[in-house]
């Protein structure tokens, strides 16, 4: 599910890495940070510990809730409420900035407006957060020097995934925290090249940096470039896809480096959707779930096996080389695609991974200036116009790349499926530090299923003592979709009402139980909130 293109980067961090050490406050909502992305987590705990105030909204208490001046343990689906009512108090209290808002945003009257009504006392009947810890969170983060924002897919992972992206650039611009270091609105990709991907088109409606398919002139260019001619319409998402998998208006699906067979809400339809199709092709490093299912597969290299680019969550460019020689009939991903295009009759010129980065450069403004003797170790930041051009590690410095930075007036609305007298439970999903996504990789390391090898649901212990269940029992989780069996893991990490999986495990396939709803603009499904059933099996 690639990142939601927007005035803020298409989804890349406004800042870097570096700065972080250095913010004065920083924000963090819907991110385990420590787990997901360790690095960046290290980074804020040094930021702390030079004196910066943490704020951490997250329904579950995670490691960063220790170190934090405010924890918000907001209800799962609530993140609008709690960004609006963050943004009344900054302006009821004078704390916004005034001289940013005037010269360098637009529609700020509409956002005043808007969230007049969200008081702290509203804002904690919705969200479940104290009203005078949502006043303290929002002096704390305006009244900061430099404040920076963290995030990711509990942010995303809703119906309103779009608007909740939208209130957080609200409060950034609200402070000014917009262009200037160990500032910025900064989403964390959650995998690894995640923004070099969409960076080079994999996204439905744009070619290689965010150039739209409907607009004439990049088609043209395109068409131009490859000989062929280009449809001027968008393509379907991922949940598109698979629907219309099912309803065989897609006939045959080409799958990289994915296992949607787990990966994906409501995997019981997303199998069924696929089982249509007349043709599957899976191109992986290992045999997964999905690849089982596939007519061909396609033998593919690791990231240590092949040379190229990748770019990480901050922009940067970086070059890999191989460090090991690939085996067996394993290709690098480029050279499958060739030889493929090969075979149906196009004539791609590509002798090496370098040939392909020329083009990518030739063709896509923000990487006009990036070439392989340019890279070096450190890599260099897009934007990069030109060959004398030193990158760009902070977006925004002057002015928006849209001109002013326009506000949003958002309103919170409930997530698709709320708790019931059948389904009382919330269910909220994510990662742990020891695994990754569907573990079609680190489920393989000896040493991590010796730390951590099966699903552990958490369960509050009023929760658990009201079901008559203990840690380690199993018990049948429910959702209106399927049902799964899992131990326990009794935690107050979660709070009454809240029960929190991961998806890690093939045997506890805990997307059998979410919903496929998505937000209707970046068409992200709802994996962050949907309505379940817990009893003792």
């Amino acid at each position: 599910m690639a990142g939601l293109a927007t005035a803020f980067g298409s989804g890349a961090m406004t800042n870097t890495i570096g700065e972080i050490e250095d913010a004065k406050a920083i924000l963090v909502i819907g991110s385990n940070t420590t787990e997901n992305h360790p690095v960046i987590g290290y980074r804020i705990k040094r930021a702390v510990k030079k004196g910066a105030k943490l704020i951490v909204a997250d329904p579950r208490y995670i490691e960063l809730c220790d170190y934090a001046d405010s924890y918000l343990q907001l209800k799962p689906g609530t993140n609008i409420a709690l960004l609006n009512a963050l943004a009344h108090v900054i302006i009821k209290e004078g704390l916004a900035d005034e001289a940013f808002i005037k010269d360098r945003t637009e529609n700020f009257a509409a956002l005043k407006a808007t969230v007049e009504k969200y008081t702290p006392e509203y804002a904690a009947e919705i969200t479940g957060v104290p009203a005078e810890e949502i006043v303290k969170a929002a002096r704390l983060y305006a009244e900061a020097e430099v404040a920076s924002i963290f995030y990711t897919m509990g942010i995303t992972q809703h119906t309103t995934g779009t608007n909740n992206v939208l209130a957080v650039a609200n409060l950034a611009m609200l402070t000014g925290n917009m262009g200037k270091p160990s500032g910025g609105v900064n989403p964390l990709r959650g995998q690894n090249n995640v923004q070099g991907a969409c960076d080079m088109g994999a996204l439905p409606n744009v070619f290689t940096g965010y150039q739209k398919v409907t607009d004439d002139a990049a088609r043209a260019k395109f068409a131009k470039a490859w000989g062929v001619e280009l449809a001027g319409k968008d393509g379907l998402t991922v949940t598109d896809m698979l629907d219309a998998a099912g309803s065989k208006d897609v006939r045959a699906m080409y799958i990289m480096g994915e296992n949607p067979y787990l990966s994906d809400p409501d995997s019981t339809h997303v199998q069924q959707c696929m089982g249509s199709l007349d043709f599957l092709v899976v191109q992986d490093m290992f045999m997964t779930e999905t690849a089982e299912f596939a007519d061909v597969v396609l033998p593919a290299v690791s990231w240590a096996e092949k040379e190229g680019t990748f770019v990480n969550t901050e922009r940067r460019v970086q070059k890999v080389n191989p460090a090991l020689k690939p085996r067996g009939n394993a290709k690098a991903d480029w050279q499958i695609l060739t030889q493929l295009a090969t075979k149906l009759g196009f004539d791609w010129e590509y002798d090496c991974a370098e040939d392909i980065f020329k083009e990518i450069a030739a063709l896509t403004p923000s990487y006009a200036g990036v070439t392989y003797d340019r890279l070096g170790v450190m890599g260099i930041h897009w934007p990069c116009p030109d060959e004398v051009h030193p990158g760009t590690p902070i977006l925004h410095v002057d002015k928006f790349s849209r001109g002013l930075g326009h506000f949003s007036a958002v309103e919170h609305q409930d997530p698709a499926e709320v708790p019931d007298e059948q389904y009382p439970f919330i269910l909220t999903t994510g990662r742990i530090l020891y695994h990754y996504h569907t573990g079609t990789m680190t489920r393989r390391s000896e040493g991590l299923k010796q730390i951590h090898n099966e699903e552990l649901m958490e369960l509050n212990p009023l929760d658990a003592q009201a079901l008559g269940v203990e840690e380690c029992d199993t018990v049948k989780v429910s959702s209106r979709r399927g049902s799964v069996k899992s131990r326990l893991k009794v935690t107050d990490r979660v709070p009454p009402g809240v029960v929190f999986m991961t998806f890690h495990f093939k045997e506890t396939a805990a997307n059998i139980l979410t919903n496929s709803e998505s937000c209707p603009t970046a068409k992200i499904p709802e994996l962050k909130v949907c309505a379940v059933n817990v009893e003792k099996a």
